[in-house]
């Protein structure tokens, strides 16, 4: 019983914000569903206990009853024995009235001892099974809300499977034109001052082979020629 009691104020004092921040973080409801499993055996276990003790308190509870009625009954007989003048039976029965009121006075104490212990079985009991409906209550939306992510994840994954084909959906398609468009903007401009230089450098040769021709008649005009340049 004291292990059962153990369990059950550990079950009942559990941290469930904890145990959602495990399954978030986990992405899975095991650890919740792990504790619903403990809380119902244990629970089960506790409905046991508690209809066994419930049945003993009747049971010690009807014999304190029954010792009552005793005392009660020997101590009339007592009177009614010395009024006889038969000491002898009045000796007898007040022996048996005293073995009833100890009995009386045990049977009190295991009452008032096994009403507490059943009253407080009834409290864990209503305490397990609050925290069982709200558990329970928080795994339906644990469900939903690690569905809609794991939803999400393989959206993410689907769209970025898709980004290296051909992109996905009106933005990823966008930006991946702009992108290819940036590059052979990119490739245009390289080409382009690829192209500059070639006329520029082209531009130059011819430029010195025509200053080179008009010196050499110049020189040739001025007989100087034969010299060279």
């Amino acid at each position: 019983m004291a292990s059962l009691v153990e369990k059950v104020n550990t079950l009942i004092s559990a941290n469930l914000h904890y145990l959602v921040d495990q399954a978030l973080k986990s992405n899975s409801i095991a650890v919740i569903q792990q504790y619903i499993r403990e809380v119902e055996n244990n629970l089960q276990d506790l409905s046991e206990a508690t209809i066994t003790v419930g049945g003993q308190v009747k049971t010690v509870k009807r014999k304190y009853e029954e010792q009552q009625a005793k005392v009660g009954e020997l101590d009339r007989n007592i009177d009614l024995f010395l009024q006889q003048g038969r000491d002898d039976l009045a000796r007898a029965a007040q022996s048996q009235l005293n073995s009833a009121q100890r009995l009386v006075e045990a049977y009190g104490s295991q009452v008032e001892q096994m009403q507490r212990e059943y009253q407080s079985l009834l409290d864990a009991r209503l305490k397990l099974e609050a925290k069982l409906t709200t558990i329970k209550q928080e795994r339906q939306e644990l469900e939903a809300l690690l569905e809609l992510a794991k939803a999400k994840e393989i959206t993410a994954k689907t769209m970025k499977s898709l980004d290296d084909l051909s992109g996905a959906g009106d933005a990823d398609v966008a930006r991946i034109a702009d992108s290819i468009r940036a590059r052979l903007d990119r490739a245009s401009a390289e080409g382009e001052m690829r192209a500059a230089s070639l006329d520029k450098q082209m531009d130059e040769v011819l430029g010195r082979s025509e200053l080179d021709a008009q010196l050499e008649a110049r020189k040739a005009r001025l007989g100087l020629a034969a010299r060279g340049g």
